[in-house]
């Protein structure tokens, strides 16, 4: 496999995601007229766009790691520690940034509602921006080269 097809598989699995985890989403807010971006707090009760992505994130970011380690067919390297240590990081990774936007968010924009559909499709970004570096980071980081196997054997 080479970058260009990783890049490509990665690209479509975000598009792919993007979709999807959109219309999920739907069925979870349709109930929202507005929806703020994000409060100026750390703990409260109201549904918000970036406190949704972040749960969003965290999951797509492991279960997408763990499928795709198992999907790879070519020579791969053992789940335990690689791919699993890498599944950590990518969860405390998309965890980190999407946090810390959150953050700079409501310190320079601070609350503002959006509607339904926007949100939607902030989270459906967000969803496939994940999905597709965690495709391309997993299939990069877990498929054993050829030159790597030489280096092995040698």
């Amino acid at each position: 496999m080479n970058k260009n097809e990783i890049l490509k598989g990665s690209i479509k699995t975000g598009v792919i995601n993007a979709v999807i985890n959109g219309g999920i989403q739907y069925f979870f807010l349709k109930g929202h007229g507005s929806i703020p971006v994000s409060v100026d707090s750390i703990t409260n009760t109201n549904e918000t766009v970036l406190g949704t992505a972040v749960v969003l994130a965290i999951s797509i970011a492991i279960i997408l790691t763990v499928v795709q380690y198992f999907i790879i067919k070519t020579p791969k390297v053992k789940f335990f520690p690689t791919a699993f240590w890498l599944t950590l990081k990518h969860a405390f990774f998309t965890f980190g940034i999407i946090t810390s936007l959150a953050v700079l968010w409501q310190r320079y924009m601070g609350t503002v509602e959006v509607s339904l559909i926007i949100a939607l499709i902030i989270l459906g970004l967000i969803a496939g921006i994940v999905s597709g570096i965690v495709n391309y980071l997993t299939i990069k980081n877990c498929v054993i080269s050829e030159k790597q196997t030489d280096q092995l054997i040698q």
